[in-house]
């Protein structure tokens, strides 16, 4: 970095899928920051040895209008800050359609301000429980869970998504339906054997038209090994741009790791937290079951009427959801604000922007009235709206907590919010006990 330019940037389609990426590259020892919106060269130059970066966006809910509209301003000044490396950061699900999120659309845009000889997609993030084989998806139930793993298709909670519900595990099809670009695969069997048979098989696809090749990956190893013939990629065409998950950041931070020869941070004991708010508009079965369990062991709840957030009495359901929840606080019980698994109904084609921006606005009036210094977002397609309404501008990350929904510090222009210990928690992450964990010491827990 004699540069002084960041090596890594990512732009995350929702805002709990970003500090999972974010996670990755901070465990690995770069430093690293969470944006909401692109930086400039001034504000990066603020954050001093910065390595690595990444913006929070909201696209896993947009039209493919929409997404246009968002992404290429957003990547055109990403790439100006000089990066190597691009990673359009996707849900481990790979949680798309045609019609929204379309990861398609995504690369669409991405090859025409890059251009590439072909764009990379890394889906596999064995930490995660998710396994690219022969190009269908595999995904264990509940991330850093002991959870079964099953075909994307027959998933208990993906194949019953609200938004984007998974029929087909073979990424190769389902993207398919979402760009006209030709589309390749490196398999498992040259993935097994070197890196050279892995340049050999990339050379095949391209010369065969492939203008997007998946990876398949089993372990770790075989993401370290793609991230090193991707970087001589790289070295040829710069920047290379990648889609997938995490996965992404797993590879390429153990490679930074090893090049740069980086040391693992050593995390800050947090104390317990004398109160904890979770505001959901999650309604995955993984997150139904934490809610039950944390309701079990302590916790009040207050659900909030995602019907009512739609018409005239919006603000009044506001209201109420924000007094009843302030009464249970100022008696010290942790909170957990919740739609009651309702995250999308049929009178509205933007209920994750209404739902979300209402938590976020709920729990921005909670914390300036309140004790509260941890904050628990969870929900994928709501995550990004409350984040802004928050008025959050980045995080950092300052803990582990479970596997792809690290404990972080808000950066925020309003005092009360600014410095709050926050997690973005997705649909799918996290054990039954995950919101007890969260209002625990930290790290109380293995990791």
């Amino acid at each position: 970095m004699a540069d002084n330019k960041p090596l890594f940037a990512f732009y995350g389609d929702d805002f709990t899928g970003s500090t999972d990426a974010l996670e990755w590259l901070c465990r690995e020892g770069l430093k690293s920051v969470l944006f909401l919106e692109p930086p400039t060269s001034e504000q990066l130059k603020l954050h001093e040895g910065l390595q690595a970066f990444g913006v929070a966006g909201a696209t896993r809910a947009m039209t493919p209008e929409a997404m246009q509209s968002a992404l290429e301003p957003a990547l055109r000044q990403i790439k100006e800050t000089g990066v190597r490396y691009v990673h359009y950061k996707v849900c481990s699900t790979f949680d798309s359609s045609p019609l929204i999120g379309s990861i398609g659309k995504a690369i669409d845009v991405g090859v025409k301000i890059f251009g590439n000889r072909f764009t990379p997609i890394i889906q596999s993030a064995p930490v995660l429980g998710r396994y690219l084989f022969f190009g269908n998806l595999f995904a264990r139930m509940g991330i850093g869970s002991n959870g079964e793993v099953f075909r994307l298709d027959r998933h208990p909670s993906m194949k019953h998504h609200p938004t984007t519900p998974a029929d087909e595990s073979d990424l190769r099809l389902h993207l398919g339906k979402q760009t006209k670009k030709q589309i390749g695969l490196v398999t498992i069997v040259d993935v097994i054997k070197s890196e050279d048979e892995i340049k050999k098989s990339i050379d095949r696809n391209v010369s065969a038209g492939a203008a997007i090749i998946f990876f398949d990956a089993l372990e770790n190893q075989h993401l370290e090994m793609i991230a090193a013939v991707l970087s001589d990629e790289a070295a040829h065409s710069q920047p290379l741009f990648l889609v997938g998950s995490s996965g992404v950041e797993i590879a390429f931070a153990a490679h930074f790791q090893q090049q740069l020869g980086l040391q693992e941070p050593v995390w800050q004991k947090l104390s317990k937290a004398e109160l904890l708010l979770v505001v959901c508009g999650s309604c995955s079965p993984v997150t139904t079951k934490q809610i039950h369990h944390a309701l079990q062991n302590g916790f009040k709840e207050v659900v909030i009427d995602v019907s009512k957030l739609v018409g005239e009495d919006a603000w009044q359901e506001m209201e109420e959801v924000f007094q009843k929840s302030l009464a249970i606080l100022n008696n010290k019980v942790d909170l957990i604000i919740h739609s009651n698994g309702a995250e999308r109904i049929n009178t509205s084609e933007n209920t994750a922007e209404t739902l979300g921006r209402a938590l976020g606005e709920i729990a921005k009036r909670l914390i300036g009235q309140t004790l509260l210094k941890r904050l628990v977002v969870a929900g994928g397609d709501t995550s990004s709206y409350a984040a802004r309404a928050l008025g959050i501008d980045a995080v950092e990350m300052i803990a582990p907590l479970a596997p792809g929904a690290p404990l972080c510090k808000a950066i925020a222009s309003d005092k009360a919010v600014n410095g709050i210990e926050i997690c973005f928690k997705g649909g799918q992450v996290g054990s039954e006990d995950f919101f007890l964990r969260a209002a625990a010491p930290i790290p109380t827990f293995p990791q």
